[in-house]
């Protein structure tokens, strides 16, 4: 388990959701993507909310996603909240703050969101919400989920923001991929609906 209280304000922190990743596309897929899983496999687990705003909102609130197992007692929190009476570890960062965003914008981070899927969007107010958390926020229709190419703008769009970036800032970059989600039967030449293989591809 690493000891967040080491790596918050020391490390820039890069957050991503793969976003309606499921786990069975993720195990066929495995050998496809090494650096998404380091060292280990792919873990099974259970998100705190079952669609993206929902989830988002427990994820930005320091809830991720827990092991798919009845037994959580070994689960470690990478990231909470003070005081809220929960059991957390000597390695989980505590924030006081409502949420992980402005708990580390308080300790001097630049914080910045990639959106992809229509709740980062800003064109309404629901759609301002989860991007209203950061400091910087950006969304293009190359972003989302009818581009073919959305994680392809996001990253790039990533890297220039970092070229312009000093290396002594610290910053917290998170990106929803929205490639994943819904429609992405066209990934599949012929595929008239989404499916374990289309998210594959």
């Amino acid at each position: 388990m690493t000891d967040m209280n080491r790596i918050i304000g020391s490390h820039d922190i890069l957050m991503i959701t793969l976003d309606t990743l499921r786990y069975d596309a993720a195990v066929l897929e495995e050998a496809s993507c090494p650096n998404l899983c380091g060292s280990g496999s792919w873990e099974k687990r259970h998100t705190p909310g079952s669609f993206t705003y929902a989830a988002h909102h427990a994820f930005f609130g320091g809830f991720l996603p827990t092991p798919a197992t009845t037994d959580k007692s070994e689960h470690i929190r990478l990231f909470h909240s003070r005081h809220t009476g929960f059991k957390t570890h000597p390695h989980t960062w505590l924030f006081d703050a409502p949420d992980v965003v402005s708990g580390l914008q308080a300790e001097d981070y630049r914080t910045i969101c990639i959106g992809g899927v229509i709740f980062f969007s800003k064109k309404v107010p629901l759609a301002r919400v989860l991007p209203g958390y950061f400091q910087e926020s950006y969304w293009r229709m190359t972003f989302g989920v009818t581009n073919s190419r959305s994680t392809e703008h996001q990253v790039n769009h990533a890297l220039k923001l970092l070229d312009r970036s000093s290396p002594e800032e610290r910053l917290f970059l998170f990106m929803n991929v929205s490639a994943i989600h819904g429609p992405n039967h066209y990934f599949v030449p012929g595929a008239r609906k989404d499916s374990v293989d289309t998210q594959r591809a």
